[in-house]
């Protein structure tokens, strides 16, 4: 029978920090409005550089360095196809992620917003207050 081979704590350790050293460089590219934006038209299908800056009513100027940067970092795949250039996603599970995001961004907005509400109708509560004790 053989065993397995158990990786040491020290190994491990390294193995862990490097994935969060990578995570945090992917996360990056998802630290700007612009590429967002990419990142969501590029999950309905591969589009050229110019498509991408037409959807977005962007420059190509602007379009191609976000493009570029997300491509370095892993998040997006490209090919050549005469003179033009394709993007795609490298891998559409990172819309899932997104979509929680957006939910929790969602949650958090409803909530403030409730919470705005609920601030306005007792700071109008305290004006009708102030108001009746100077009608005395």
């Amino acid at each position: 029978m053989g065993s397995a081979i158990v990786p040491s704590k020290d190994l491990m350790s390294l193995f862990t920090s490097a994935l969060y050293e990578r995570h945090a460089e992917m996360c990056k590219a998802f630290s700007n409005a612009n590429r967002l934006m990419i990142l969501s038209a590029l999950g309905e299908r591969e589009m050229s550089v110019a498509a991408i800056a037409e959807k977005l009513g962007r420059a190509l100027g602007t379009v191609s360095p976000h493009l570029l940067m997300m491509k370095q970092r892993r998040v997006l795949l490209s090919r050549k196809q005469g003179n033009r250039v394709f993007y795609r996603l490298a891998n559409p599970k990172m819309l899932q992620a997104f979509d929680l995001i957006r939910e929790i961004l969602y949650e958090q907005v409803k909530q403030e917003g409730l919470l705005a509400r609920k601030l306005e109708h007792e700071r109008a509560q305290k004006k009708k207050e102030i108001g009746g004790r100077r009608g005395r």
